[in-house]
């Protein structure tokens, strides 16, 4: 990867790696049921939250977890603000397969911006990692979350199968969707 700070767009919203100044304010996302039900963060204050960056930045430096802060920057008349994260899991480098995930802030539901910024995370991954093999990502989310299942079918995630329940990180059975790299010309 390059040591150029990577940024990708999708319409108002700026994907770009995750930096301390980020973490003002991500506890307070955190407050949120919904958040604390779908991720197995540990964010409630601004030190776990200032401590879940520098997790996200490790993954980059290590290169097997590419997190992208969402920001809304193109709306006029607003400040930007953040409104979600999409990762790239890649651990297990030249397999062919990686996994993504992905959360929005409450304030930013039912506007699309997950299924805008996972399907632009998808674009840039199979661009990036084309030369490792990369063809495969699969995105796995409880059998209960709809929300999930929703925006992984309006990003071309197909739903291919159900995991059993390991708990206690996956307490519920789980859907897992994929979707493949567009063939080659």
């Amino acid at each position: 990867m390059s040591s150029t700070p990577l940024r990708l767009a999708a319409g108002t919203l700026t994907l770009r790696p995750w930096s301390p100044e980020d973490s003002v304010g991500l506890s307070g996302l955190f407050q949120d049921e919904a958040m604390r039900r779908w991720t197995d963060a540990a964010v409630h204050d601004e030190a776990s939250a200032a401590r879940w960056v520098t997790a996200q930045q490790r993954g980059w430096e290590t290169g097997d977890r590419f997190a992208f802060a969402v920001r809304e920057t193109g709306v006029p008349g607003s400040t930007p603000r953040l409104v979600g994260n999409v990762v790239l899991k890649y651990a297990a480098r030249g397999s062919g397969s990686a996994e993504v995930g992905y959360w929005t802030a409450a304030h930013a539901r039912g506007r699309g911006v997950a299924h805008r910024a996972l399907t632009a995370l998808t674009d840039w991954a199979f661009e990036a990692f084309v030369r490792e093999g990369l063809t495969r990502l699969e995105l796995v989310h409880q059998v209960d979350n709809a929300a999930s299942c929703r925006v992984a079918e309006k990003a071309g995630f197909a739903l291919t199968g159900t995991l059993p329940a390991d708990p206690p990180a996956f307490p519920l059975d789980g859907h897992v969707h994929e979707r493949h790299a567009p063939a080659v010309a």
